[in-house]
C-alpha cells in the first residue's frame, strides 16, 4: 500500500507533465479555501466532493518531515508495528535544522525543572548514548565547561548547576578557576561547571541509522514531495501531497492544489520550521492554538591555522538571550567551531518555508563581533584565524528578551483535529532529545 502510495503520486505528476501543465487537471476543483484561509470551521460532507477525483491512498501513519526527531518518531512507530510513511519536501533526509546544529550530546542542564526539554534531554541523552554504543555510531562523551569569566556571572552559574541537578544530571560539579584552567590551559575563568555527561556526535551517520532502522521495520520513505494541507474526513485525516518541483513556480498568491491524498489515523507534523505554517493548513484545526514562532538564525565559525585543537572538553559561556552563548564545539575530526550567535529573522512567509528557501549564508564580517565574545574564555585567540562555516535556523517559540519557551507537542484534545500531533519549538536541545520525543509520542498517542 505504501509504494502504491509513492507510485501513484509520481504517478499523477509524470501524466500532468505529459498535460503540458502541472495545475490543468485541478484546476476544476474548487478546494483552494481551506488551503488558503484554513476556516477554523469544520467542514460538512458536501465539500468531500471536491477531493473526489484527487488520487487517495491509505496509509496507517503519515510523518512529515525526515529530520532527526521526525525520523526517531518513524522508527519507533515502525517497531511498533505502525505502517508508516514518512515525507519529505528535500531530495533527501535531515537537510534542514537537523544538520545544522552543533552536534551537541545536551546533559540537561539548562531547562526548567518537569519541563519537556529538561525531561526529554536527560531521558533523550542516555537514550542516544546507548543507541550509539548499540549502533556503532560514531560519538563521544567528552564533556563540558559552563564558565563564568567574571564576579558578577558567578550567582548565575550556580542557578545553573542548581537547575541541572533538579533536572538529574549526574556528575555536575562546581571547579575553582584555578582547576578549570588546569583542565584546559588556554581557558581563562573563575568559576565553571563541570558536566562530565555532555558529548558530541555524528548526527548524519545517526540519521542515516535511524532511517535504516525505519526501512528495516516497513517503514518508507518519500522524497522531493511536500505535504502542503490537509482535512478531517470522517475520523480519518487526509494529508495533501504535491509534488516539491511544482512549488518552484509558487508565488504565494495561486491557489496550491493537492496530486495525492494520504488518508490517514495518525499524521504527526514534524516539520521544524515550516511546522506552524503547515498547521494552519489543516482544516478544522483551530488557529489559535497555533503558537507565534520566532526565528533566529546562529552563525559558526571554524578555527583555521592550527594543528590541534586548543581545548578537550567543549566550554560554554553564561547563556544570552535566544541562546546558549557563543561556545567551542568540537567534532569528531579535532576541528573547533565557535558558534552560534543569535540573529533574529523578522519571519518567513509560506513561499520560503515551503520551498525550504531559507538564508542561511554567513556574512565574513560578523567575525568581528565573535571575537571578543570568544576572548573573554579564550584569550589567546589570533586575529584572522576564524572563517566561516555555517549556519542553521532554529524554530523559536519566544522572540527577543522573552523568556525561553518550552517545546510544544500538540494533540486532539488541544487542537481538536482526531490523529493529528503538532510538534513546535523543537530547537535545541531536539537533537539530543529526538529519541525520547518518538518514546513520548508513541506511548501518549499510540498505546
Amino acid at each position: 500500500m505504501l509504494k502504491q502510495a509513492v507510485q501513484r503520486l509520481e504517478g499523477c505528476i509524470s501524466a500532468s507533465r505529459r498535460n503540458g501543465d502541472v495545475h490543468m487537471k485541478w484546476k476544476k476543483h474548487l478546494f483552494g479555501n481551506w488551503v488558503r484561509s484554513m476556516s477554523s470551521k469544520p467542514r460538512s460532507s458536501n465539500n468531500r466532493s471536491t477531493w473526489y477525483s484527487v488520487p487517495k491512498e491509505r496509509v496507517e501513519c503519515v510523518v512529515i518531515g525526515a529530520g532527526v526527531v521526525g525520523i526517531a518518531v518513524a522508527k519507533a512507530l515502525a517497531l511498533k508495528g505502525r505502517e508508516v510513511l514518512v515525507v519529505e519536501s528535500a531530495p533527501t533526509f535531515g537537510t534542514g535544522t537537523s544538520s545544522r546544529s552543533s552536534e551537541v550530546i545536551h546533559a540537561g542542564i539548562y531547562y526548567p525543572a518537569n519541563s519537556f526539554k529538561a525531561v526529554f534531554c536527560v531521558r533523550g541523552r542516555e537514550m542516544l548514548y546507548e543507541y550509539c554504543s548499540k549502533h556503532d555510531i560514531p560519538h563521544k562523551q567528552i564533556g563540558k565547561l559552563i564558565v563564568a569569566t567574571r564576579s558578577s556571572e558567578i550567582p548565575k552559574l550556580y542557578d545553573i548547576l542548581n537547575c541541572g541537578i533538579q533536572n538529574g544530571v549526574d556528575g555536575l560539579k562546581m571547579v575553582d578557576g584555578v582547576d578549570a584552567m588546569k583542565m584546559e590551559p588556554e581557558l581563562q575563568c573563575m568559576k565553571a561547571i563541570l558536566s562530565p555527561l555532555t558529548g558530541i556526535v555524528d548526527s548524519h551517520s545517526l540519521m542515516l541509522s535511524l532511517v535504516g532502522e525505519a526501512e528495516n521495520h516497513g517503514a518508507t520513505f518519500t522524497y522531493n514531495s511536500t505535504v502542503i494541507g490537509g482535512h478531517v474526513e470522517g475520523n480519518d485525516i487526509c494529508v495533501h501531497l504535491t509534488e516539491t518541483d511544482r512549488l518552484k513556480e509558487w508565488k504565494g498568491t495561486s491557489i496550491l492544489h493537492p496530486e495525492l491524498l494520504l488518508s490517514s489515523k495518525l499524521v504527526v507534523n514534524s516539520t521544524g520550521l515550516s511546522a506552524p505554517v503547515l498547521a494552519k493548513r489543516f482544516s478544522g484545526l483551530k488557529s489559535e492554538v497555533v503558537p507565534s514562532s520566532y526565528y533566529a538564525r546562529g552563525c559558526y565559525f571554524t578555527l583555521s591555522n592550527t594543528k590541534a585543537s586548543p581545548f578537550r572538553h567543549l566550554i560554554y559561556p553564561i547563556p544570552e538571550d535566544g541562546g546558549i552563548g557563543v561556545h567551542v564545539t568540537i567534532d569528531l575530526n579535532g576541528q573547533v567551531k565557535f558558534g552560534p550567535n543569535v540573529e533574529w529573522i523578522d519571519s518567513v512567509d509560506d513561499i520560503s518555508s515551503f520551498q525550504n528557501k531559507f538564508d542561511y549564508s554567513i556574512n565574513p564580517n560578523r567575525a568581528e563581533k565573535f571575537y571578543p565574545e570568544i576572548r573573554k574564555y579564550f584569550p589567546n585567540l589570533k586575529d584572522g584565524s576564524l572563517v566561516p562555516g555555517y549556519s542553521g535556523i532554529r524554530p523559536k517559540l519566544s522572540g527577543p528578551s522573552q523568556l525561553p519557551a518550552d517545546f510544544v507537542i500538540q494533540g486532539e484534545d488541544i487542537h481538536g483535529v482526531p490523529g493529528l500531533i503538532n510538534l513546535f519549538g523543537i530547537e535545541s536541545p531536539g537533537l539530543t532529545s529526538s529519541l525520547a520525543i518518538a518514546e513520548f509520542i508513541c506511548k501518549r498517542f499510540v498505546g
